[in-house]
């Protein structure tokens, strides 16, 4: 099925005009919501911070603090933070921006060997490869990183900065939704090395729906060893979008695709099981894998639905 609203004019013209930020909505939420979706509901789920106390950070110093203390804790963000570094994040927290003003500039976000943690609400923009990703999960069980807004700028060389969003050392239980990745070149990774199949393999559970990727040169995601759930995203002026690799098994379901030129392919064995996908003009040369269900229940739209239900929600599009 193509996606034949979308005409060549219309398409240029949104080119043009594509959000730096995806209108906002300004949905409620609160700061004690569990994720609902995808692996993150497993393994007993993941509740962040909820219950403990609750702080409010407008300095990298009190970000830091708070982060990185113990037991559970609420960070509520509000304003801007700037810095060049990477802020490490203990289990049992939740960090949410306030409302769409919220924002870490060259400042990102490291789990790491942890477990129990939200990560919604926040802008993280222009983190240098030198700090670390925008959002890096490594060695992580249960978490949750929802309604973001990630983005870098392709107007550097394409190690200028590092991932957006990347998921590596065997984590599980790693639900990515509603974010908005764009303007950068390598956006999100799961499984960050070739060689690392004998700590990754039986590992790296994750799930993407919901999401906007926009103005990206590749890795929506990029996807080792792994078991994969990506469903209801939308894809727009991303040239290489899902590739499946090293024996990965990804369920990939009702996405959409405009002017991709990859859409979805697998390198080195990697495997995927697709169904009610809009390729637009690309196609799926991706291996045909096993995975046709997963170990939690959930709701899916139809492609021809995904724009309306992805555009102007993904992104930093609530308020606490």
């Amino acid at each position: 099925m193509k996606f034949a609203i979308f005409s060549v004019s219309f398409l240029a013209a949104f080119v043009a005009a594509a959000p730096a930020s995806v209108g906002k909505l300004n949905k409620r939420a609160t700061a004690s919501d569990a994720a609902s979706v995808g692996y993150a509901t497993q393994n007993g789920g993941t509740k962040g911070g909820a219950g403990g106390s609750t702080t409010t950070v407008s300095s990298l110093a009190a970000l830091q603090t708070a982060a990185t203390s113990s037991g559970s804790k609420v960070i509520v963000v509000k304003g801007t933070i700037t810095g060049n570094t990477v802020i490490k994040v203990a289990s049992d927290k939740t960090i949410v921006g306030a409302n769409s003003n919220a924002v870490l500039s060259g400042v990102g976000l490291r789990v790491n060997g942890v477990s129990n943690v939200i990560i919604r609400n926040l802008t993280i923009k222009k983190v240098l490869a030198t700090a670390g990703d925008a959002i890096g999960i490594q060695a992580s069980k249960n978490v949750w990183v929802d309604h973001c807004d990630l983005s870098s700028d392709r107007d550097h060389d394409k190690d200028y900065y590092d991932g957006l969003l990347d998921v590596t050392h065997a984590s599980d239980y790693i639900t990515l939704s509603n974010n908005f990745l764009h303007d950068h070149w390598k956006a999100s990774l799961v499984g960050h090395s070739d060689s690392n199949g004998s700590e990754d393999k039986g590992h790296l559970t994750v799930t993407y729906v919901g999401n906007f990727f926009y103005n990206l040169n590749s890795r929506g995601p990029s996807f080792r060893f792994g078991t994969g759930h990506i469903y209801n995203n939308y894809y727009l002026s991303v040239s290489d979008g899902i590739n499946t690799r090293q024996g990965a098994q990804l369920l990939v379901e009702n996405n959409v695709f405009v002017d991709s030129d990859k859409p979805l392919y697998s390198t080195d064995a990697g495997y995927a099981y697709a169904s009610g996908n809009d390729f637009g003009d690309g196609e799926n040369t991706a291996l045909t894998g096993t995975l046709k269900s997963v170990p939690y229940s959930y709701t899916k739209v139809a492609a021809s639905a995904v724009y309306s239900a992805v555009y102007g929600t993904a992104g930093a599009t609530l308020t606490f």
